[in-house]
């Protein structure tokens, strides 16, 4: 699953890409991490929401405890009660420029980085909802991997070509879904000695 992707486009750059307002407050890092900002398409402007949806927790006392978030849905649980609502009613694209996972041995795992290749910009098949702990808040969706991705990991984010765009966001829920399968585009793919784990503020 993906937990960590970047964004080198400004807002009004992504705004100008995908057809969309521009919210020039909209502010958010290069590096985005489940529970941090970072910018999406929704109802016609490109604005910033926090990844992940915030999934309650308690500790063994019944404590309440920080809220977890929930940052990617496979495709195979839209239908469920989490998610079901935001994918028939609240659909949003991710504005990217790569993905990374983790891979190497625990304890000494890398950032691998996935992109579309040919593209500076690609858009991820997003869900979004407003909350009560973190304003708007949005999910990824994933599915199968592809091949290029057999070695690192089994599932991947949906990435839609830019003719799906306009179908994932207005379609209705049968035609949308049919858009949630392994990317049949080439991906570039980019192995670093980055360590996974790292300050955020390197």
């Amino acid at each position: 699953m993906c937990n960590l992707y970047k964004m080198r486009a400004n807002v009004a750059e992504v705004g100008q890409l995908f057809g969309a307002r521009a919210d020039v407050g909209a502010n958010f890092g290069e590096e985005v991490y489940p529970g941090y900002p970072g910018l999406v398409v929704a109802e016609g402007t490109a604005r910033t929401m926090t990844w992940g949806f915030p999934l309650t927790l308690k500790g063994k006392q019944g404590q309440p405890l920080k809220p977890k978030a929930v940052n990617n849905a496979r495709e195979d649980k839209l239908a469920t009660p989490f998610w079901r609502d935001s994918f028939v009613k609240r659909r949003c694209l991710i504005p990217v420029t790569a993905w990374a996972e983790a891979e190497g041995q625990k304890g000494r795992m890398t950032r691998t980085w996935y992109s579309l290749a040919g593209a500076e910009l690609f858009a991820v098949a997003g869900i979004w909802r407003p909350t009560h702990e973190w304003g708007d808040a949005y999910s990824m969706v994933m599915v199968e991997g592809c091949a290029q991705m057999a070695d690192v990991h089994d599932r991947m984010p949906v990435v839609l070509a830019p003719d799906d765009w306009s179908r994932w966001l207005a379609a209705e829920p049968d035609e949308a879904f049919a858009l949630c399968r392994p990317c049949p585009y080439p991906l570039t793919v980019e192995r670093t000695d980055q360590a996974w784990v790292r300050s955020r503020g390197t």
